[in-house]
């Protein structure tokens, strides 16, 4: 599995066959947008064909677009600045992540990772999400 952490990068890796869209765990952005709106859609789609998709041609928008509702409504496109968090921009965009079928509490390193996940959240002011409903 994979999490990404660069909207454009990601979604340009499944156009291109690089990455499967169903070995994508989540991709957590740094945008703030909804694909399924028009409005929206036109800004990121001008934005980033510019730099990031211009090797694409406006006939690819759709595959662009059909790729990043799925993910919305399959709960794999994360955006943190919807919450009010802004991640910072990274060089590297995919992580590998295996998930683990095991008892986790039985397992201590797990349960160590956590704990330091939740010290890290709780300095770069992102534990509010950890408890949360939302």
């Amino acid at each position: 599995m994979r999490i990404g952490l660069s909207y454009s990068r990601c979604i340009r890796d499944i156009v291109d066959s690089k990455v499967d869209i169903n070995d994508v765990l989540v991709i957590i952005a740094r945008t703030n947008f909804d694909p399924e709106n028009d409005l929206h859609w036109k800004e990121i789609w001008e934005g980033y064909s510019i730099a990031e998709w211009g090797t694409f041609s406006s006939t690819d928008e759709s595959r662009f677009r059909e790729i990043s509702i799925q993910l919305k409504k399959e709960g794999k496109l994360h955006q943190p600045r919807q919450f009010g968090a802004y991640p910072p921009g990274v060089q590297y965009y995919w992580l590998e992540a295996s998930l683990v079928t095991e008892d986790l509490e039985s397992n201590e390193a797990v349960k160590r990772a956590w704990e330091n996940f939740k010290i890290i959240s709780g300095l770069s002011g992102a534990e509010k999400f950890l408890n949360s409903d939302e």
